[in-house]
């Protein structure tokens, strides 16, 4: 199942680095395609926008040309019939030919070959008004026979042809400029169409890419989910009896601390009873040397006199001392084998209510040593068992009153807050500390931190923390040695009596 797990992850990597590479092949084939985009409609804008410059220059031309017919028509018809109608219409025509030369020639200032061509048109036109203008005189000057004539002339009609051929040459060259115009405009819609479909291809290749990593990553999910149910499908009976297992044996070590504590008590109560006898002997012995001494000095031996007085009271004392904590320790033995058997009772708790209590329990020693207790007045309400939490909580304010620094005004706050269906209340002090490697140490049974000045047997916080976890609870610490320490105890906001298997 590791090894299963294990692969998962690997699958996982490598399926989250495939498609982050998919998504960034996709933004990179789209950006491409965009930016093509973009460039090709800036292209084409640029290119229509010459070709329509073209257009126009071609349209100013024809215009030129078809009022240069206008003004040759009005002034053959005026030379004609004489009729004054074809006149207007020269005149008409004639003043606006240089205007639309102005126009032609604004319209290709930025072609040198048509500003030649302009120039040429420009001149052509000037040189032939004067015979039209001329030969109109004549013709309402009433000499309308020299007005004909002088239409006839060679050089008149030479001039006329010559122009529309220049005009023709203009609108050839504009013709060129469409072409290559036309022919820019195209490629750009060719590299257009090309990028779009590269970026087509390249999305294609990465949405078929990634549907096959998909399918594979699914198929492999499919796999390691049949594995799991697999391997998993008597998993809650094989918790139930591991649970059973467990708790036979809890049973059994707790059957068996209450038995050898009880059958360790028998004999230690004949060692406190014969320790008893021998300090009686040993008072009587004291009293007999004593006598010895006042009467029959001669007979008592310096030896005897020593054990007597000095090293039978000094052996007595240690026995007593080592049976009185073998006493105590036995009797933690049963205390912890009896809270391991009782019956957990949640019910509803004011936990403001029971840490006054507390701080009322230890109302003397707080006076005494002149220790400020406060409590937060918004403490959650928990249920749980009464009798466990207080044996926690005094357990930990005893600890908090035991090992103030002596030299500062004693402090100790009780805070508590909830989060995620979890109750935390922290007991914070200013006391001695602890050393930071020692901060799982003293939770082991028989086991104390720092200096050994106070009275106990290292069992409390062992008993402490076994009581948060038999309420699916746990307790922590968080210290420097000088600096005080904070005890944190996290318990669930509602437990419930089954959760104790």
């Amino acid at each position: 199942m590791r090894l299963s797990l294990k692969n998962m992850a690997v699958s996982d990597a490598w399926f989250n680095r495939l498609v982050i590479g998919g998504i960034t092949l996709g933004f990179l084939a789209l950006l491409a395609t965009g930016l093509a985009a973009y460039h090709s409609v800036r292209e084409n804008q640029f290119h229509s926008s010459r070709v329509n410059h073209t257009f126009q220059a071609e349209r100013a031309i024809a215009d030129f040309l078809a009022t240069m017919e206008r003004a040759e028509t009005g002034r053959r018809g005026y030379l004609l019939t004489g009729v004054a109608a074809h006149a207007e219409t020269y005149y008409k025509a004639r003043k606006g030919l240089f205007p639309l030369l102005a126009r032609i020639r604004d319209l290709t200032n930025d072609n040198p070959r048509q500003q030649a061509n302009v120039a040429r048109l420009i001149a052509l036109t000037r040189s032939d008004l004067p015979f039209m203008d001329q030969s109109v005189a004549l013709v309402r000057s009433g000499r309308r026979d020299e007005g004909v004539r002088l239409f006839r002339n060679s050089v008149g009609r030479r001039a006329i042809t010559v122009l529309r051929a220049q005009a023709a040459v203009m609108n050839d060259e504009e013709n060129r400029l469409l072409a290559i115009r036309d022919a820019a405009t195209a490629g750009s819609i060719r590299l257009f169409y090309v990028t779009v479909a590269v970026a087509g291809a390249m999305l294609v290749l990465v949405g078929a890419g990634s549907i096959w990593v998909i399918l594979g990553y699914t198929r492999s999910l499919a796999a390691s989910r049949d594995q799991l149910r697999l391997l998993n499908s008597d998993l809650e009976g094989a918790v139930r009896e591991r649970t059973i297992d467990l708790q036979r044996a809890n049973d059994e070590i707790q059957r068996f601390a209450y038995i050898v504590s009880h059958d360790l008590r028998s004999p230690l109560v004949n060692v406190m009873g014969f320790t008893s006898e021998l300090e009686s002997t040993g008072q009587r012995l004291r009293a007999m040397m004593d006598k010895i001494d006042a009467e029959a000095p001669h007979l008592a031996d310096k030896g005897v006199r020593i054990a007597v007085n000095e090293d039978l009271p000094e052996a007595i004392h240690f026995i007593r001392t080592s049976t009185e904590k073998m006493d105590r320790l036995i009797n933690a033995i049963l205390r912890l084998s009896r809270e391991g058997r009782r019956q957990i009772t949640p019910e509803k708790l004011d936990m403001n209510a029971i840490f006054r209590s507390i701080a009322d329990s230890h109302r003397h020693q707080l006076d005494e040593k002149e220790i400020d207790f406060s409590i937060d007045p918004k403490l959650p309400t928990i249920v749980n068992d009464q009798l466990a939490i207080e044996q926690i909580l005094g357990n930990i304010v005893e600890n908090a009153i035991k090992y103030m620094s002596p030299g500062r005004r004693g402090r100790i706050e009780v805070r508590g807050r909830t989060e995620n269906q979890r109750a935390i209340f922290e007991i914070a002090d200013n006391g001695r500390g602890v050393e930071r490697k020692d901060h799982e140490r003293i939770f082991d049974l028989f086991r104390r931190s720092g200096v050994q000045d106070q009275p106990g047997e290292g069992i409390g916080l062992a008993h402490t923390r076994a009581l948060a976890y038999r309420l699916s609870g746990t307790i922590s610490v968080d210290s420097e040695l000088g600096r005080g320490a904070t005890f944190r105890i996290n318990l669930p906001v509602a437990f419930v009596a089954e959760q104790e298997a």
